[in-house]
This record gives structure tokens, C-alpha cells and sequence, in this order.
């Protein structure tokens, strides 16, 4: 085995304090690199050494390989955790560290090529005879043989970057006249987001669910799932509420997917913790979607269910450890977890930067906070505006709910605008209570994102005027000295975004 004694980690915000919480349960000393937004970020503060890496842009900092291995050298680490996006699914970035000495907490360079590209993944995964969605293998230019491609898998068809995620570069066409212009669209975002304007086609599949597998293997030849998490809930295809496990997917399925993502990390050597994508239709039949190479955000709901650490496992998988046997992996309970967001769901999510003048956020047994900022801290216009991920665990997924709704009612957040209420309206409609949820529900249902101005009781409405009242009197400055604008106020006391008049 190889003694891991100092982590760098090649991240920023909630993922590196997750990170450092778990090296400091494991007596490794951690190294942060900062970008200019980021000189008084927790993460900072937490880790046992810092060293600053560039400007704010992404571009300038976090996705500079070259500035951070010079670090992890200048600081002596034995290993880097890229924890999840920036570099963490770039091979450049694996074969850098391995090149220098230095253990990559991830998988190899191959196989991070093999699924990073979509086309290349769709070929491995046909090669080890996982269910696929009726598409090409290839990348597609010629807007003929689309047209053709599309009369041949029927209408809809989706047009998705090669090089893509995060929902970016893709398209649904619903009719001929709409190809070559959906094409031009989808081609130049890709190219913009990614800088590679490949697609490929494949058949859309109507309202279908998204299941995942989570897996790791270790250097030995052993591979192990943790069980299934359910994220149909997606604004613009980014997950917004995940659960675990998958309380309707029943057992064929189950098993599916759990034997397809097995035989294609073993086909392609992989080692370290990752996540396989299915998308269910209604007859529960499943089509591979993608592997992601990393840890995922949602990880939190599986660690809540099988009592497992994954970041301790990406460790111990580094450190050429051998993974517990499958037997011993249990399943208790459910989980939910929630993406608190600085956004305004009223205006197409828009994101919402600021100070965090006032944050309280919930406890109690089964309540899990995971954040990277602060009270008093600066929601960056840098960066993904998310202020937490707040996670329950109880007995059964009625009581998750009931426990969900709880600790959301108990978060106070002031300074910003959220997407609390939006949660509280998610989680309770009779669609996420029974289960039938689909990945396009909440762009089906625009209503979800109008707030309740309406349905404020009276004494909320005195509390926040008092509240206000309170601040005139002590007047909050922002950076260009003018009296903090009073954004989440009522939406913080009754979870609702309202103004309040003068």
C-alpha cells in the first residue's frame, strides 16, 4: 500500500471543505489553491496550507494545470483530489499528476479519454453490450443525413454535444423545418462551452426518468456498487433534488443496470469511484446515458444510505487499498437531498451574487449540511452560485419528505435571493410524492417557479416590516456604500421571495 500523508485539492467551494473534512478524520494535511474571488473562501481557511493560483476566471485559476501541479511540487503532496468539475474528467489533468510523481484520486488517463467524449463512450458501451438509446457512434455534420437519421429513429431527436454536460450544447428537434437551425445553435454553445462543436444524434426519449449507479473499483480487479440514486428533477438538465435509493425502480432493472455499469468499467480498466446514467422510460426499460469519472455532487445520499465515505474510498483506492466486498455494502433507509441555490427561479434562474448577511441553517439527527461559504461571505459572480446541499436521512422516503420539508422551513438565508421555496413547491407536489417524476417536469410546469405574494399571513408581513424597520436603523453596507438591498427577506421568514414596499 502507498501512505498518503498531503492532499492538494484542485477545487474550490463545498467539494474542498468536503474534502478536508474527511483528510482531517484521516490525519492527512491538505493543500488549497485560491483564485483572486476566492481570498477569503472557507475552503481557504480550512485547509492546513494555501497558495494562490491566478486571477478569478476559471480560466486564469482552477483550470491551469500546469499552475497547480507547480504547487502540489512546491508543497511536496503525494496526492491531488480534483473533486468535481474544472479538471476532474480531464485526462490531460490525470496524466499531468501521474507524470510528476504524484497520485491522481481518480481514474487513469484512458479511461477518463474512453468515457469523457460521449461518442467514444456510446462505442465502449455498445462494445460491452449495455442498453442504448436508438443514435449515432459518430459525430454528425451533414444536415442530410440527420434529416434521414431522424425519419429513421422517428420525432423527436436530440442533437448533444460530443464534449458536452451540465445540458449545454444540446437540442431537441421536434420537426424537420427545425434541424439546421437547432444544429447551428447546439454546434456553437458546444463550441463556446467546450471549445468542440461535434454532436451526435440519437432518438429523444419522451419524459423519461434519470437513474444513476454509483461504483468504484480498486487497482485489485474489484468492483462494487452502492446502489441506485433517482434525479428526475432537472431545471435545464442540471439535477435540483436527488434520492436514494430508487424507491420505484424495481428489481429486473435494478439489475440491469447495476451488471451493464460493472462490465463497462471492468472493459475499460477503471479504477476509483464513479457514476453510471441510465434514463428509464415508462415500461422500465433503461438506455445508457453517460459515466461520469468523478465524484458526483449528489454523493451525499448515497453515503447517507450505506454509511460510506466515498472520498474516503477515492482515498483508499489511491493509497491501492482493496474496496469492501459487496456483501458487506448495505442499504438503510432514504435520503434527499436538496441544491440550495443564490437564484432567482422567477426569473429563468438567474443567478443571484451577493453577501450572506444573515445564514442559519437547520440540525438535527439525520440533517446533513454540506457548504462552502459562510456567513458574511460572497456568493461570487465567478462561479456556480450554490450556497449548500442539504441532505436528510430517515427510516422511509415519506419520513425524508416530512423531515426535507422541515429543515428548508428551518434555513434562513438573507442577502440573496434562493430557490427555497421552489424546493418546498418541488417536494411537495403529487408528483414527487408518488413518484412519477420525470425529467422534464419542472420545464413542463413553469408555474412551479411564480412566487405566493398572495398567500403571506399577516403577521409574517409585520415581521419582516419590523425586520426592516430594524435595518434602516442599522443600515448593512454594500461594497458601493449604498443600504443593503433587502433581497430574501420574506422569502427567508416564510420561504417566499417578496419585496416590501417603502
Amino acid at each position: 500500500m502507498t501512505k498518503i500523508n498531503k492532499i492538494l485539492i484542485a477545487n474550490r467551494g463545498e467539494i474542498a471543505v468536503r474534502v478536508i473534512r474527511t483528510c482531517r478524520e484521516l490525519g492527512i494535511k491538505t493543500v488549497a489553491v485560491y483564485s483572486d474571488a476566492d481570498e477569503n473562501a472557507l475552503f481557504k481557511q480550512q485547509a492546513d496550507e494555501s497558495y494562490h493560483i491566478g486571477a478569478a476566471s476559471s480560466a486564469e485559476s482552477y483550470l491551469c494545470i500546469d499552475k497547480i501541479i507547480h504547487v502540489a511540487k512546491e508543497a511536496n503532496v503525494d496526492a491531488i483530489h480534483p473533486g468535481y468539475g474544472f479538471l476532474s474528467e480531464k485526462a490531460e489533468f490525470s496524466k499531468a499528476c501521474t507524470d510528476a510523481g504524484i497520485i491522481f484520486l481518480g481514474p487513469s488517463p484512458k479511461a477518463i479519454t474512453a468515457m469523457g467524449d460521449k461518442v467514444t463512450a456510446r462505442t465502449h458501451a455498445k462494445k460491452a453490450k449495455v442498453p442504448m438509446v436508438p443514435g449515432t457512434v459518430e459525430p454528425v455534420k451533414d444536415l442530410k443525413k440527420i434529416k434521414k437519421l431522424a425519419e429513421e429513429f422517428g420525432y423527436p431527436i436530440l442533437l448533444k454535444a460530443a464534449a458536452g454536460g451540465g445540458g449545454k450544447g444540446m437540442r431537441v428537434v421536434e420537426k424537420e423545418q427545425d434541424i439546421e437551425r437547432s444544429f447551428e445553435m447546439a454546434a456553437s454553445e458546444s463550441k463556446k462551452s467546450f471549445g468542440d462543436d461535434r454532436l451526435y444524434v440519437e432518438k429523444y426519449i419522451k419524459n423519461p426518468r434519470h437513474v444513476e449507479i454509483q461504483f468504484a473499483c480498486d487497482n485489485h480487479g474489484n468492483g462494487v456498487h452502492l446502489f441506485e440514486r433517482e434525479c428526475s428533477m432537472q431545471r435545464r438538465h442540471q439535477k435540483v433534488i436527488e434520492e436514494a435509493p430508487c424507491f420505484y425502480l424495481q428489481d429486473e432493472p435494478r439489475a440491469k443496470m447495476v451488471e451493464a455499469t460493472l462490465n463497462l468499467a471492468k472493459s475499460i480498466k477503471y479504477s476509483g469511484v464513479g457514476t453510471m446514467e441510465f434514463l428509464v422510460d415508462d415500461d422500465q426499460n433503461i438506455y445508457f446515458l453517460e459515466m461520469n469519472t468523478r465524484l458526483q455532487v449528489e454523493h451525499c445520499v448515497t453515503e447517507m444510505i450505506t454509511d460510506l465515505d466515498l472520498v474516503k474510498l477515492q482515498i483508499a483506492i489511491g493509497s491501492d487499498e482493496k474496496l469492501p466486498l459487496q456483501k458487506d455494502i448495505k442499504c438503510n433507509g432514504h435520503a434527499i437531498e436538496c441544491r440550495l441555490y443564490a437564484e432567482d427561479p422567477e426569473k429563468n434562474f438567474m443567478p443571484s451574487p451577493g453577501t450572506l448577511a444573515l445564514l442559519r441553517v437547520p440540525e438535527g439527527d439525520g440533517v446533513r449540511n454540506d457548504t462552502g461559504v459562510f456567513e458574511g461571505a460572497e456568493i461570487s459572480i465567478y462561479y456556480d452560485p450554490m450556497i449548500a446541499k442539504l441532505v436528510v436521512h430517515a427510516d422511509s422516503r415519506d419520513k425524508a419528505i416530512t423531515k426535507m420539508n422541515l429543515a428548508l422551513k428551518d434555513y434562513l438565508v438573507l442577502g440573496v435571493k434562493t430557490n427555497i421555496s421552489f424546493l418546498k413547491k418541488l417536494l411537495n407536489t403529487t408528483e414527487f410524492q408518488k413518484g412519477t417524476m420525470h425529467t422534464q417536469y419542472i420545464d413542463q410546469n413553469p408555474g412551479l417557479t411564480e412566487s405566493d405574494k398572495k398567500n403571506i399571513p399577516v403577521d409574517v408581513v409585520l415581521a419582516a416590516a419590523a425586520y426592516t424597520l430594524l435595518q434602516r436603523s442599522q443600515p448593512l453596507k454594500d461594497e458601493k456604500g449604498s443600504e443593503w438591498r433587502r433581497v430574501g427577506l420574506l422569502e427567508a421568514l416564510e420561504n417566499r421571495a417578496v419585496e416590501i414596499d417603502e
